[in-house]
């Protein structure tokens, strides 16, 4: 059984230590530009459900997504951080929601399965972008909200944080910093 809160904030001022590994992991029965055995391919159980139903839903309106990256251990960030040529995109170590297994990169053939921007003006971005929520998931890094999650625009990277909190955030247009700021008990006068 999961041991953290899929509502979990995860950025460069809420950090995952070195340890942290998300159980359980498995293989999510989607199209995925990952071999069988690299961890990338994986997903914490939870976002892997949501994950399969999500991209049948997609697949059901003649949409082809494809899943990128999954679940980053520590150590990978670490790499990919120290070779990034962008900042805006890579999060320090202990920073990602990869760490997690709840964030998914996803792509589609029509922008050869890159993470690019353009993603967002394709069918399946823009599919995404409207119904996402109704899977538990929410498009983590939108559009003007730079300052706030500390990230530029990724519309291809998507968390997994539940039904309910993903309908209320699209709803209300909050982020998650936005959310658990506005849930933080308040302190005294």
């Amino acid at each position: 059984m999961p041991c953290f809160s899929c509502e979990l904030l995860v950025n460069k001022k809420h950090r995952l230590g070195a340890g942290f590994v998300p159980h359980p992991l498995c293989r999510p029965s989607i199209p995925f530009d990952a071999d069988p055995g690299d961890p990338k391919g994986l997903l914490e159980i939870r976002a892997a459900r949501a994950a399969r139903d999500l991209f049948s839903s997609a697949r059901a309106e003649g949409l082809s997504l494809v899943g990128v990256s999954g679940y980053r251990p520590y150590a990978r960030q670490l790499y990919l951080y120290q070779k990034a040529a962008d900042l805006r995109y890579v999060a320090p170590p202990g920073a990602s929601e990869h760490q997690t297994g709840l964030a998914l990169d996803v792509s589609c053939p029509s922008v050869s399965l890159e993470l690019i921007e353009e993603f967002a003006r394709t069918p399946e971005g823009l599919w995404l972008a409207s119904n996402a929520h109704l899977h538990g998931f929410i498009l983590r890094y939108p559009k003007h909200k730079e300052k706030i999650t500390g990230y530029a625009w990724e519309p291809w990277h998507i968390r997994y944080v539940s039904k309910s909190l993903a309908f209320y955030l699209h709803l209300t247009g909050l982020t998650l910093e936005e959310y658990h700021q506005s849930t933080a008990p308040s302190a005294a006068p």
